[in-house]
């Protein structure tokens, strides 16, 4: 039997990764806010494109749809790896409070799903990063207007 002093050990084992789930949870809201921005500007301009004549329609509405697909794909995957890696460290806390109460020694387990974890992060943070990347270079600002000219 375990007594106060064993479960609040446990408790401040589970604190540090619990701190790191918050992380990832405020990650994951920035890439979905972003993903929803994407997809809101694609279908903005999927409207547009049907509601313009063949002959009229540009081809940098399709150039700029191409990309933001390219840009939601790189999103999704970012929520998935960082999902999968939320759910590790889920797994983590769950694991060492069980591993204690049986008295069973968890520590290559808990190893395993912690590292489990991060490289499921870094997948996250990858794919994150590309999609920075790829919205940075669809953005351009043309340099005539970002010069300061003088009156």
């Amino acid at each position: 039997m375990h007594d106060a002093s064993d479960i609040a050990h446990i408790i401040q084992l589970a604190v540090a990764p619990v701190f790191l789930l918050a992380g990832i949870g405020t990650f994951m809201n920035v890439i979905t806010a972003r993903l929803g921005r994407v997809v809101d500007r694609a279908r903005h301009l999927e409207e547009v494109i049907t509601s313009m004549a063949e002959t009229a329609r540009e081809d940098n509405i399709f150039m700029e749809l191409g990309v933001l697909d390219r840009r939601m794909v790189f999103a999704q995957r970012a929520i998935y790896f960082c999902t999968i890696s939320a759910l590790l460290v889920c797994m983590v806390v769950a694991t060492l409070f069980v591993g204690t109460l049986i008295e069973y020694n968890v520590a290559a387990f808990v190893a395993i799903l912690f590292i489990a974890a991060m490289l499921s992060l870094v997948g996250g943070l990858t794919y994150f990063l590309s999609e920075i990347a790829i919205a940075t270079r669809m953005l351009r600002v043309r340099t005539d207007l970002t010069s300061s000219k003088k009156p």
